[in-house]
Formats: structure tokens, C-alpha cells, sequence
């Protein structure tokens, strides 16, 4: 009978607890056994054997366009496949081995990246020979020899083409359609004025300039109308960008995937549905991104699975739907990110409903900095201001895995202006995250600082559940198209952006060992001061109960009310089932039925009524600790002391 009842309470609250993510639109993905899935940016299989005659489905399983073609010219799907579309191939071949690729996110002859093999009929396979390389190896040294366009070559192209390691691209002014791949290690692309040297790609093509191989660094110039990228790494070891203007790239701006040793420094990014700036799949990344300017983007920076020796400093987030948001997805490899550090930047009015968006970015609406279900990384000495949501947000991530957050720091960050709360924690959450020293109005839960600091004592859970049912509005907002859908070529223009330094006589350096050459001191970044002009103008959102009666949508309000209410639905099902238990029993002598009473309906409003009848005080945190140390230990007492006397134990 009791364990009815036990089974009672675990199926009602999970039931209760996954109701909101139904209504937020979760669902679990199909795998039909010769399907090979396409994630961003890698295939599902690394190696797919079938039959001849088979039919090969291709399934878009990520968020931006993908596609395969095989090296050798066998097959090809059409040229984009996008999100949550399909594309069959009939492996109608002889019986061989076929490498294929992502024209997007590869090359023929890559050996990582988005690049796999089809193996049709019984025959050996060798994946240690499956891909060539290119034979040229990076050089830490400028060459002496600069490929001036359009002076020596017409197209940028044909520059890129006949260059060697260590070569400089000189590129002169004018607007240059096409889209520039680089294929040789070591070139310093370079444009003679940054905002008068124009790659368009004309919403035509994927990438205004892609790069497939190392220690490539493009500089001082503007690439614009990505159908996906503005400039792009994939797969490379040493990477560099230096005063670059992108704009209105469709996907990301500036975009290094399944790279390391890199630096994106002094540049621009505005106009793109996903981020302005991009570093993915990599740990340890070995990246730095310093003094740029991210506005009008679905998200001002986007890291998905990637840390170890990533910082982010010294730069101005602002005007995006949300700021920097490093996230855990399970549709790249090597989760959890780990090992991020946000130290020093601007991120101002992140919440922007006239910038491109699209569903996934769009559950990110209104904050600052968010850490989406990783570990290990800080945010420190940041200024954030006005923010319709959460200034600063520790948060899990959920994708086709739940992904917690655990051991990040956040300190001495000054934060104001922000709808719900300056810094929060939301739940489920690991242990290990601390907050101390943020200047700060406002936090979920109340006394974060105070229960979860940095050093001494604290709470082993700490955390607000209702953060992430709130956020699940937005995730249905996403889900159910209810958002501003704003394209990226709608998104003005920067004004004129700052040369590089020494310009066309700049010193030529390679993209090689660049991340030790940096000797970046994270300790000696200091807080941004208060810009001039900037004022707070995001207020605290009305709140009755805790739940928002201004809410930014339905959506927001019946998930707000749903996580207000939650707690109470419970507790009510707890009590009825024990009161209901109780009145059955007739074993239970006075104590230990007074015992059971106290456990389990007294003792957890004890507390509440007594703060709220003395008018809410303000209680140091000393104090709040030592009165919830001693009510945890003798509430756990007289659950122990009642359930022993009940027979239960």
C-alpha cells in the first residue's frame, strides 16, 4: 500500500514535470537504419556500408545547410539541403568505396570536417587511405612575395590560386563577386581598405571567403551576403582575423568550426540569424576573441561545444536577441563545452526584435550571457546592462540530452537594468557554480551571492527551477513560429570601421603558433567603465506571486504561472498522499503521528511565515545560512525521528 503510494507521487510529479516540455515541442528523431544523418557539421557515420541498388537517405539533423558529394563525382544531392529536409541517393555503383563531403563545410580532399565514406558491396575498406592530403605544409614566416589583385590577377580567386606559404594577397578596392577558397597553409589575405574591399557572395554562394587549410589569416577588408558564412575555418590548425567587416551573412558572420589556434580581433559582425562570431567543436580551442563588435544578430556569439583556452574579452556585445551564449547541442561532436572565460566585455540591450533570428536562437531571447549546460568556465568583470530577461544566466541545455551546468564562477561582474533578474541559476543544476563580488539589484533565487559564493560555506542546492520553465516559453514561441522573422539583408549597415594599422605595409604574419604568441593575462582585464550615454532603461518586470503580468507573450505567462503554480501542485499531491496514508493507519501511536504531521506539513512553511509576518527583512547572509543550516538539520530530524516511529524506516 505504501509503495502504491510512493509509485503515486513519482508518476504524478514526473507527469507534471514533463508536461512543459510537451507543450514546448520536444520530440525524439527517427534513425531509419540506411539513413546517414547530417549534423552541424559532421555525418552521423563516419563510414556507411550498404548493398548495391540501396537507397541512401541524407537527413538534415542540424541547423544549417549541408549537403554530399562524392570526391570523385559518383553522386551528389542537391546542392543545399535544409534543416529537417531529406535527400535520397540510390547507390546504383559498382561495388567500391566512395568519399564524399559538405561542399559547405569541407573539402575533396579533407581529412576532417564534414567528410565520410560510402562503402557499396563486400569489399575491403582502409580508412587510414580514404583521404589524401594537399602536400604543403604551414610556414611560420612570410614568403616576400605579394599576389597583388587586380593588378597581377583579376579575381581574387586566381590570386588565392597561385599563391605558395607564406605568400601575401594584396587586394585593392572594389566589390568582388565571388567566393574565395583557400586551400594553401600560410597565406595573409589582406585588403588595402577595409571597408572599401567587398567580397559579395550575392546570397549566391555558400561563403563570402571559406578556408580549408592552415595558418591562413585574412585581413582589413568586408565580406557581406553569405547565403551561410561571411568568413569561414573548418578543420584547420592556426587561424586569423584581423579588422574584418561582416555583414549580412545569412547563418554566422565570422565562423572557425573543428579549429584551433586561433584569434578573431578588432572586427565587426552584424546581420546574421545565428551568431556574428563563431567558434565550435573544439577543446582544447586555443582561440581568443578581442575587441570586437557584435550587433544585429540572432546572437552576438555563439560557442556550441567548444572551450578549453577559449576567452572572450575586451569586447562590445549589443542589440542582438541575446548576447553570448556558449552552448552544449548534441548535434556537434565533443560535449559539454568546458572551459570558457567572459572577462571584460560590454554586453548592452541584448533583446532585439529587429534583428534575424530563427527558432533555435530565438529561446535564448533577452539575456546577456548565458552558460547553456556546460562546466568549468567564468564570467568575470563584465559590464551588462538592460536586458528584458537575465543580465547574467547559468543554465541547463537540453537538446536529445539534458546537459546541467556545473563549476562555472561568476564575479565581480557589474549588472543592472534587467527584466527578471541581474544573475540567476537556474535548475536543474550540477554542483560547483558560485557567484560572489557582482554588483548586482536583483537575483533568482533570492541571496544567490549569499548561498552560493565563491569561497566558505554553501548550500550543496541552490538553484531555481521555474528559470527554465520560463525559458521553455520562448523555446514554444520558437517552436511555434511566434517570433519577429526578420532577414538578414534587412539589417542596415555598420558605419565606416577602423583600418588596420600600417594598412597595405602592415607586417605580414602567418596565422601559425598564435595562440602562444598572444600571452593573453586574463587577471589584468579590467571591468569596462560605464560607457558615456549609456543609461539604464529596462526595468524590473511587474510581478504578483512571482509570476510576470506583463509577459512578453502567452507563451511566457503560461509558463510563468505553470512554474509559480508547480511547487504548490506538488506539495498539494505530496500531503494528500501522506494525509491519505496516514488516515489509513492504525499502527501510528500520538507521537509518532504528531512526528509525521510536523515532517511533512509544519516544518516547510515554518520559515516562509515567519519572513513574511516580520515584513520581509533584510537578513545577512551569515544569519540566513545558520537559520537554514539548523531548519534542514531538524527538518531532516523529525522526518527521521517521525519515520521510525511510523514503522517506515
Amino acid at each position: 500500500m505504501r509503495a502504491r503510494t510512493a509509485g503515486s507521487w513519482w508518476w504524478l510529479g514526473a507527469a507534471l514535470l514533463a508536461l512543459p516540455l510537451c507543450l514546448a515541442g520536444c520530440g525524439g528523431p527517427q534513425q531509419p537504419s540506411v539513413s546517414v544523418g547530417m549534423f552541424d557539421n559532421f555525418y552521423a557515420r563516419d563510414v556507411t556500408r550498404v548493398p548495391a541498388g540501396t537507397p541512401v537517405v541524407f537527413e538534415n539533423k542540424g541547423y544549417a545547410p549541408h549537403n554530399a558529394v562524392a570526391a570523385d563525382g559518383a553522386f551528389r544531392t542537391p546542392e543545399s539541403i535544409g534543416p529537417d529536409q531529406t535527400a535520397t541517393v540510390v547507390a546504383a555503383l559498382r561495388p567500391g568505396v566512395y568519399r564524399f563531403y559538405c561542399t559547405f563545410h569541407a573539402t575533396p580532399t579533407a581529412r576532417q570536417g564534414m567528410v565520410a565514406t560510402l562503402v557499396v558491396g563486400d569489399v575491403p575498406f582502409n580508412p587510414a587511405k580514404a583521404a589524401p592530403g594537399t602536400g604543403q605544409a604551414p610556414v611560420a614566416k612570410a614568403s616576400g612575395v605579394t599576389r597583388r589583385v587586380p593588378e597581377d590577377y583579376r579575381t581574387i580567386q586566381a590570386a588565392v590560386d597561385a599563391a605558395k606559404p607564406g605568400d601575401l594577397v594584396l587586394v585593392g578596392p572594389g566589390t568582388y563577386r565571388e567566393e574565395v577558397k583557400v586551400r594553401t597553409p600560410s597565406l595573409v589575405v589582406r585588403g588595402r581598405d577595409r571597408n572599401q574591399v567587398i567580397v559579395d557572395a550575392e546570397y549566391q554562394r555558400a561563403n563570402a571567403i571559406s578556408v580549408t587549410a592552415d595558418g591562413v589569416a585574412v585581413e582589413n577588408l568586408t565580406v557581406r551576403n553569405g547565403k551561410v558564412n561571411g568568413l569561414f575555418w573548418t578543420g584547420v590548425k592556426g587561424y586569423r582575423a584581423s579588422y574584418v567587416t561582416a555583414i549580412n551573412n545569412e547563418v554566422y558572420g565570422v565562423y572557425a568550426f573543428d579549429s584551433t589556434d586561433g584569434l578573431m580581433e578588432r572586427s565587426w559582425a552584424s546581420g546574421s540569424y545565428d551568431a556574428g562570431f563563431y567558434v565550435g567543436q573544439c577543446k582544447p580551442c586555443d582561440a581568443v576573441i578581442d575587441g570586437v563588435t557584435s550587433q544585429d544578430n540572432g546572437l552576438g556569439y555563439s560557442g556550441t561545444n567548444a572551450g578549453g583556452n577559449l576567452h572572450i574579452v575586451r569586447s562590445v556585445w549589443r542589440h542582438n536577441v541575446a548576447g553570448i551564449v556558449p552552448n552544449t547541442l548534441d548535434s556537434e561532436l565533443l560535449p559539454p563545452f568546458k572551459g570558457v572565460d567572459v572577462v571584460g566585455n560590454v554586453v548592452e540591450g541584448n533583446g532585439s526584435r529587429s534583428a534575424p533570428v530563427r527558432a533555435l536562437e530565438w529561446s535564448s531571447y533577452g539575456n546577456g550571457i548565458i552558460l547553456a549546460g556546460g562546466d568549468d568556465s567564468r564570467v568575470e568583470r563584465n559590464l551588462v546592462v538592460n536586458h528584458p530577461n537575465h543580465g547574467i544566466l547559468v543554465t541547463p541545455n537540453t537538446d536529445r540530452h539534458f546537459w546541467t551546468s556545473s563549476g562555472n564562477r561568476v564575479r565581480d561582474n557589474l549588472v543592472r537594468g534587467s527584466g527578471r533578474a541581474d544573475v540567476a541559476l537556474s535548475g536543474p543544476a550540477g554542483p560547483g557554480n558560485c557567484f560572489a563580488g557582482n554588483d548586482v539589484r536583483t537575483s533568482i533565487p533570492v541571496g544567490l551571492q549569499a548561498f552560493q559564493p565563491c569561497s566558505g560555506l554553501r548550500l550543496p542546492v541552490r538553484f531555481d527551477v521555474s528559470t527554465a520553465l520560463v525559458s521553455l516559453g520562448s523555446v514554444a514561441e520558437g517552436n511555434t513560429g511566434a517570433y519577429p522573422h526578420v532577414e538578414s539583408r534587412d539589417v542596415p549597415p555598420p558605419p565606416p570601421q577602423p583600418q588596420m594599422p600600417g594598412g597595405a605595409s602592415a607586417p605580414i604574419r602567418p596565422a601559425v603558433n598564435v595562440y602562444t604568441s598572444l600571452h593573453l593575462n586574463l587577471a589584468a582585464i579590467a571591468r569596462p567603465a560605464w560607457p558615456a550615454g549609456l543609461e539604464v532603461t529596462t526595468r524590473k518586470e511587474p510581478t504578483m506571486f512571482g509570476v510576470p503580468i506583463l509577459a512578453s507573450s502567452a507563451w511566457q505567462l503560461v509558463f510563468g504561472i505553470y512554474g509559480y503554480l508547480l511547487p504548490f501542485v506538488l506539495y498539494a499531491a505530496w500531503t494528500s498522499l501522506a494525509l491519505w496514508d496516514l488516515a489509513r493507519r492504525e499502527d501510528l501511536g500520538r507521537a509518532a503521528t504528531v512526528a509525521w504531521v510536523l515532517g511533512i506539513l509544519v516544518v516547510p512553511f515554518l520559515g516562509v511565515v515567519a519572513y513574511h509576518v516580520a515584513g520581509r527583512p533584510k537578513i545577512p547572509g551569515w544569519l540566513r545560512l545558520t537559520v537554514l543550516g539548523g531548519g534542514v538539520a531538524a527538518y531532516l530530524v523529525i522526518l527521521a525521528v517521525g519515520a521510525t516511529l511510523g514503522g517506515i524506516a
